[in-house]
């Protein structure tokens, strides 16, 4: 049961990545420990997987919960308290970086690996702040633009550090997305899954192919596009003269924690 609930935990906190602005759904799975199984389970339904279902299901129904639930808080807290929260994500990625650099030389570390994260940050950064610009004009909400949303939203699960809210955002999706997901409108909710699916297909098998024969490569880079997705979360238009400014501290540090004592949860129990 305890495992239950902590992955329970882990999948509701995915499920902000698809959500939250910034975050990204497949860097949370990957600070938590579960990127690479996920990937697996993807590109190979079949295989295990009853004992995949049964450690997923938690997974899923979390990230159910987390959507759904973040759907109805992300609107009033995003918009009183925006900096105060990104302060928390930012926290929270902080304080599992050391089980993640762990992570990432699991099987190794050779020279090059630093520099492959350096770089992937570096270009990842470059790609992020492009994108800022790019769909800033806005799009017209349609069934095809709804589709390619739920592309953009999968696509954050195979590509760790990318934002797909950020894009929508960008885009001028993301309110309208939270409202259909608040009110269960299936004209968005269809075409979000039908794009979603499209994409776990296409990309799934191309990601575990890449694991099975580069991990310690991939992961390193993994690494840096995740450090990227989190410079970007941090508010750069907050007036850090004011009051408001200690509280960004405060929740900061909070994220810390609970990273870092989500973190020792897996070492001390082995909770994957």
């Amino acid at each position: 049961m305890r495992d239950w609930l902590f992955r329970f935990v882990k999948g509701a906190f995915i499920g902000s990545g698809f959500i939250l602005p910034g975050v990204s759904g497949g860097a949370l799975a990957a600070v938590f420990g579960i990127y690479a199984r996920l990937i697996s389970f993807l590109a190979h339904l079949t295989r295990d997987w009853r004992a995949n279902l049964r450690f997923f299901l938690p997974v899923g129904l979390g990230g159910v919960v987390g959507v759904f639930a973040l759907s109805f808080a992300v609107s009033f807290f995003l918009g009183a308290y925006e900096a105060q929260i990104l302060w928390f994500f930012v926290g929270c990625i902080l304080g599992t970086v050391p089980a993640l650099w762990q992570q990432a030389g699991k099987e190794g570390r050779k020279g090059r690996h630093p520099w492959i994260t350096v770089g992937a940050f570096v270009l990842s950064l470059g790609f992020l702040l492009f994108g800022e610009q790019a769909f800033a004009g806005g799009v017209t909400p349609s069934f095809t633009m709804w589709v390619v949303a739920g592309g953009l939203i999968a696509l954050g699960m195979i590509v760790p550090g990318l934002s797909p809210s950020n894009f929508l955002v960008y885009m001028g999706l993301y309110k309208a997305m939270a409202d259909g997901i608040k009110t269960v409108d299936f004209n968005v909710l269809v075409p979000l899954a039908l794009g979603a699916l499209l994409c776990l297909i296409l990309l799934a098998k191309l990601m575990d192919w890449a694991f099975a024969r580069a991990y310690a490569d991939l992961f390193h880079l993994i690494l840096g596009v995740v450090f990227a997705s989190t410079v970007m979360i941090i508010p750069r238009d907050f007036n850090y003269l004011s009051f408001g400014t200690l509280v960004c501290v405060v929740t900061c540090l909070a994220g810390v924690a609970l990273g870092h004592w989500m973190s020792t949860l897996e070492a001390r129990y082995g909770v994957a």
